[in-house]
């Protein structure tokens, strides 16, 4: 296994494990330039990432990464996983990837998410939903 395989062996253990209390270790896996973006935020800096990360753990029940499958080419890799947490008892799973890219030191300069907010999250609300549902059925092509 090479250097850069391991260190995202690494990473994806600390997103699989990430708990409040392990992402005070956060200065060990980001740059502190590091740039991240998702669908919600995008943010430089390491204390910005910190926040977001805060804030999911302060607004969600229960919120954890599966990772499930790993791509790497020297220094960057994309990682698809399985964002899992409830929100108002309810249970909720999001399935996306992320792009990431490391610095000389191991430390992640470059965070991408990418997932569908859409599909994912909004359609799931129970109006909105049912607007984007049909807006969504409307506009696919039937095989």
């Amino acid at each position: 296994m090479t250097d850069s395989q391991t260190r995202f062996e690494e990473l994806a253990q600390w997103f699989a494990t990430l708990t409040p209390i392990s992402l005070q270790n956060i200065d060990n896996i980001y740059a502190q330039t590091a740039t991240f973006r998702d669908p919600f935020n995008q943010v430089v800096g390491r204390a910005s990432i910190q926040r977001i990360y805060q804030h999911m753990f302060e607004q969600l029940g229960e919120p954890r990464f599966v990772i499930t499958s790993k791509l790497v080419d020297s220094a960057e890799a994309f990682m698809t996983w399985q964002f899992l947490f409830t929100l108002y008892d309810k249970a909720y799973k999001i399935e996306g990837g992320t792009h990431f890219q490391l610095d000389e030191h191991g430390l992640i300069v470059l965070h991408r998410d990418y997932w569908d907010a859409a599909q994912e999250l909004y359609e799931k609300i129970p109006v909105l939903g049912a607007v984007l549902r049909l807006l969504r059925k409307k506009l696919s092509v039937r095989a």
